[in-house]
């Protein structure tokens, strides 16, 4: 449990070329715009008046602000070991090489829930804002094929029927998934042409939304807490940084993606601090916007808040282009979430924690499209025939906990290899790194406890897979 997989062998695994390994054609804008591309998503479009309604006020770009300071600290860790060990796997490979094989699978199993229940979440609720857009023109797809089956859907007649299936959410996780399939570089091209639209989406919300701020809408700019943690006051942004913090995991995905890098040790701390540095800044005046539209209160359990400032305006047509915007953002957070879940599971089948065929590569284009195919399967389930509260949102207390063995692996490796070249080196070690982890544990207690609970229960059916497979087949144990 405590075996270390060295820095050198990552590094020759790294080198390795054939049929059998990932190949290299992300360049550091690629990089970027993945982070992006999963970063500009269901957070910014639907967090950003959630959490200023129940936890912050106007206070949310502080939130985002504090959110950010944590990521900066962590990033600067995970772009040190992107640059030392450019292959697949971000914050599990991390681990493997500072904490041991039972802290990897920790972090792995971790992963390996944010990205396939995150998928399947923003997949359904992917499916509900095509269902809002269409029904603007007068489509109107049969309610049943909406739904799934533990779902209640009332028809044009006022009866209830259940429902049968979620077919816009299946149907958008395969088409995702073909696109992967048939290679990296063209998924990467895709997600570029979706984050250049998603971005200057966000600008000219910005741009047309700053005319009709009214500043009574800032005051009071941190309303007074009510008396529970969490609800308003310092407490407030707290909680709410914790909230929103899982919209960052987006540099994680481009840590993942490290083995499929050209010039890893140049790309990658490029792709890593600059898709966190874009981002943080539009998050900040995008939440300053938002706020100053309309008053905090008026998003109370509104999953679009973007509409609600809209209607402040006189350009109702600007609603249909937000949610063409949302549309296609949730489409490139998809697209990155079932990316970095195929590369974690790709490189914890390598080492032999995972059955192989999560590891196998097509002879065409190089992609582990066998286990891209099996979690497409695996998710659908979760997609299609689940509700939405059932599924559940992704977690931002999975991500904090991933950043908080990263930081803690950059002080060890400090102290053990100290000799070892580091073409990316964080600064101010071990300042850096100790500011992460207490930043990162602050916004994990400031989580509620259903939050813990969850992440508990995940990974006691984490530890029980390894200790009943994993750790017998471990390659590590072989050699």
């Amino acid at each position: 449990m405590s075996r270390i997989k060295s820095i050198a062998s990552l590094q020759t695994e790294a080198a390795e070329q054939g049929s059998n390994t990932l190949k290299r054609s992300l360049s550091s804008w690629n990089l970027i715009a993945i982070g992006i591309g999963v970063i500009i998503g269901a957070g910014l479009f639907s967090l950003t008046g959630i959490a200023a309604a129940n936890n912050t006020g106007p206070a949310v770009v502080l939130s985002f602000l504090l959110a950010a300071v944590g990521c900066a600290f962590s990033a600067l860790c995970y772009a040190e070991f992107a640059s030392m060990v450019p292959v697949a796997g971000s914050a599990y490979t991390y681990a493997y090489a500072t904490m041991g094989e039972l802290f990897a699978w920790i972090i792995g199993w971790d992963l390996i829930l944010e990205y396939s229940v995150g998928a399947a979440t923003v997949s359904i609720s992917w499916s509900q804002y095509l269902i809002k857009f269409l029904s603007s023109y007068g489509i109107h797809l049969p309610p049943q094929w909406v739904r799934g089956p533990f779902e209640a859907v009332t028809l044009a007649n006022g009866s209830t029927v259940s429902g049968i299936m979620n077919l816009p959410a299946l149907l958008i996780l395969w088409i995702i998934t073909a696109i992967i399939i048939r290679g990296t570089k063209g998924s990467a091209w895709v997600n570029g042409i979706i984050v250049a639209i998603k971005v200057a989406v966000v600008i000219v919300f910005i741009a047309l939304g700053i005319q009709y701020i009214k500043p009574e809408n800032y005051h009071p700019f941190i309303p007074e807490n009510t008396g529970t943690f969490g609800e308003f006051g310092a407490s407030g942004i707290l909680r709410g940084a914790g909230v929103i913090f899982f919209v960052f995991i987006g540099f994680d995905i481009v840590a993942a993606m490290a083995q499929e890098a050209r010039n890893p040790q140049r790309t990658m701390p490029i792709g890593i601090i600059g898709s966190l540095a874009i981002c943080t800044v539009l998050f900040v005046v995008f939440g300053f916007v938002l706020t100053g539209m309309a008053h905090y209160t008026e998003f109370k359990n509104s999953a679009a808040p973007i509409a609600v400032a809209i209607e402040k305006t006189p350009y109702q047509w600007l609603q249909q282009l937000i949610i063409l915007g949302i549309l296609i953002g949730y489409t490139s957070v998809i697209m990155v979430d079932l990316l970095g879940q195929s590369r974690v599971f790709y490189t914890m089948s390598k080492d032999g924690l995972l059955p192989r065929v999560f590891s196998s590569l097509h002879p065409r284009f190089q992609t582990p499209h066998k286990s891209n195919v099996l979690l497409c399967v695996f998710i659908s389930l979760f997609a299609g025939f689940m509700p939405i509260h059932i599924v559940g949102e992704m977690v931002s207390i999975g991500t904090l906990l991933a950043f908080v063995m990263v930081c803690l692996g950059v002080i060890v490796l400090r102290k053990r290899q100290p000799e070892t070249p580091r073409p990316f080196r964080t600064p101010w070690v071990p300042v850096v790194p100790i500011l992460g982890i207490l930043t990162c544990l602050l916004m994990m207690f400031s989580l509620p406890v259903d939050t813990w609970i969850r992440l508990i229960v995940w990974l006691l059916i984490g530890f029980a897979i390894y200790f009943l497979y994993g750790k017998k087949q471990s390659k590590l144990r072989e050699e």
